[in-house]
């Protein structure tokens, strides 16, 4: 799934972290029996609401993950997260995230601080406008609608300063 093209803009990346290809399969007690192509779906469909355009990916690598992030600095207006288990290992992900100067919103379909304490913490979480967990596959729809918001207002603050 790795590509290292320029990419089409697009308004949001939603990048998705290791073993998360594998939903719908892995320990569907804690993360459901959604799989990954089934929330892309949605997320795409909700976006469309909001006249949004998606590009949805997932690596099971660390280093696709930071190439896509900072290629995301001149291709995207946002930036919806699930960094999987990178989310407590990753200061790499973390810098990329601030590199990109874009709107971030980080997703775990699991409550996090209601599993084993290494858990608790997330790198990913200072370079986030939200976090939002524990809410399965409603939290990525969830951060689709916040994001429109903070797209919306950030267009409007633009457009009011080159009016000024």
């Amino acid at each position: 799934m790795a590509k290292s093209a320029k990419r089409e803009t697009t308004d949001l990346l939603v990048l998705n972290g290791p073993n998360l290809n594998l939903l719908g399969r892995r320990q569907p007690e804690i993360y459901g029996r959604d799989t990954l192509d089934d929330i892309a779906a949605a997320v795409v469909a909700r976006a469309k609401d909001f006249g949004l355009s998606v590009d949805f990916r997932q690596s099971n690598h660390e280093g696709h993950l930071v190439t896509w992030v900072q290629e995301a600095r001149d291709a995207n207006r946002g930036i919806i997260i699930n960094p999987g288990g990178l989310s407590h290992t990753s200061v790499a992900l973390l810098d990329a995230l601030i590199f990109a100067e874009l709107p971030v919103i980080e997703v775990h379909l699991s409550n996090i601080h209601r599993r084993e304490s290494f858990r608790h913490h997330s790198f990913v979480s200072s370079a986030a406008q939200g976090v939002i967990c524990g809410l399965g596959p409603q939290g990525y729809l969830l951060a689709v609608e916040a994001m429109a918001g903070i797209l919306k207002k950030a267009s409007a603050a633009k457009s009011k300063k080159r009016r000024a």
